[in-house]
């Protein structure tokens, strides 16, 4: 189905052409049609003041990717079953750097699911300020139920193709949805057997012990903290002592568990695909982390274990009241009728760990309340950048501490925030984060496009 929003009248006419020009070559993907609206939705003022921008055709130039990679993946499983899965890489923009971004492993992946991530990782890696180009990659792979044997047959596979189109001057993946450290090893293993080259750096996500840094496990999750945290302070409030809710209780939600408690926060509820628990004295997080990270088992095990604890089957964990939502989970999983019982129950600060988690509607219905707001493409972009952090100990044949990359991870957040609002600022919208990470992210890519010629 369509995506069912296109480009006010009000915008800028760049705007809107660009639109109609995406909405018209991409009919069937509605996840890409809404992440780039929701840029686009920002960039009317950088238009204005850059006509060039428009002159130029930066804006359909850069909603088209710079190559679209499709491949099969045959493999066996342990019966000697022959299945054959689909591969992606989209290498969406490098005009900053090479191309980076995950792989996500997940049966929801299609063409339009990774260019909605790639034109995402576009901005998020600008932010960053680290030079890298934005790329997504993936497969729709299941690996839920598949043997070790299975899964490290299937990422031979696919890295036996996608191999010929890596390298750490040209595209670097890391790990996604359904990709942890285990499909990095197999991918990374299978990559050196095909080109003869310890190219340490040409994937990130990596074992400590094999190339691996500090802190990339925790980075998405605590970098999405730091970021409220900074966002909240520059407003005139503190994280320590509210009430935070999280979405969500993988990786990236555990890790924001930790962090906001480590600050001083309350995390009262998590939740997974089944419903949500809710507990007053605070998550557990040993054992969220026995329940979710070595049982594998429903949310539910917890406050089965836990006293006072409640599970509600179903329903909306964004109905627990908070101060501080981090929605963790999935895209589009905080709607309208979500985002109005936030409001209504006090929410104060929003922001995104999880990629385009809260829709359109929602996020206006946020900033219409005042609510302070931090899109994905600023707060959760932790892990890429502890990614590229990887990358530069890689180059160095060297390791750092854990207190040292945490150190360097709090230092790229606290610029990704501090770009964001000077951008809002300079546009005359204070506090829009929304606003200030597109603009931000846009204007750094769109002059280096310029710079570079019409390629």
């Amino acid at each position: 189905m369509p995506f069912s929003h296109g480009a006010r009248e009000d915008h800028h006419p760049g705007v809107r052409s660009a639109y109609e020009h995406v909405a018209r070559r991409n009919p069937d993907e509605p996840e890409f049609q809404q992440a780039v609206l929701e840029v686009l939705d920002s960039l009317s003022p950088a238009l204005s003041r850059h006509p060039e921008y428009a002159d130029e055709r930066v804006l359909e130039r850069l909603c088209e990717p710079e190559r679209q990679i499709i491949f099969r993946v045959p493999w066996r499983d342990d019966q000697g079953k022959v299945h054959v899965n689909r591969g992606f890489r989209v290498e969406f923009n490098s005009a900053l750097g090479p191309y980076k971004g995950g792989l996500r492993f997940h049966p929801s992946v299609n063409l339009g699911v990774i260019k909605f991530l790639g034109f995402e990782q576009i901005f998020k890696n600008a932010l960053t300020g680290m030079g890298i180009g934005g790329g997504k990659g993936g497969s729709d792979f299941d690996p839920k139920g598949r043997s070790a044997t299975e899964i490290e047959r299937f990422c031979q596979s696919f890295m036996t193709e996608l191999h010929r189109h890596l390298g750490e001057y040209t595209d670097i993946p890391a790990g996604d949805i359904g990709v942890g450290t285990r499909e990095i090893g197999y991918m990374f293993g299978q990559y050196r057997r095909l080109s003869n080259r310890w190219e340490a750096g040409v994937i990130t996500g990596k074992g400590l012990d094999w190339g691996g840094s500090a802190v990339r496990t925790e980075a998405t999750g605590y970098g999405t903290v730091m970021f409220t945290e900074r966002m909240l302070e520059r407003n005139g409030r503190d994280l320590s002592d509210m009430r935070v809710v999280v979405s969500g209780s993988g990786n990236v939600a555990i890790y924001a568990v930790d962090k906001a408690q480590q600050l001083g926060a309350t995390v009262v509820a998590c939740s997974d695909s089944s419903g949500y628990v809710v507990d007053e004295k605070g998550i557990d997080l040993d054992l969220l982390r026995q329940v979710k990270e070595v049982e594998r088992e429903r949310i539910s095990a917890y406050a089965e274990r836990r006293s006072g604890a409640e599970f509600v089957e179903g329903g909306s964990v964004w109905d627990v009241p908070c101060e501080v939502a981090l929605p963790s989970a999935t895209q589009n999983e905080l709607d309208t009728d979500a985002a109005k019982t936030l409001v209504d129950n006090g929410v104060v600060a929003v922001a995104e760990g999880a990629n385009m988690p809260t829709t359109p509607e929602a996020v206006k219905v946020f900033r219409e309340a005042g609510v302070l707001f931090a899109p994905g493409k600023a707060a959760n972009a932790g892990g890429v950048a502890t990614s590229v952090l990887e990358m530069r100990q890689n180059a160095r044949r060297t390791s750092w501490s854990f207190d040292h990359a945490e150190a360097e991870l709090a230092q790229t957040m606290a610029g990704i925030h501090d770009r964001c609002e000077e951008a809002a600022e300079r546009h005359g919208a204070k506090g829009d984060y929304v606003l200030g990470a597109n603009v931000a992210g846009f204007e750094m890519v769109a002059d280096a496009m310029l710079a570079q010629g019409l390629i």
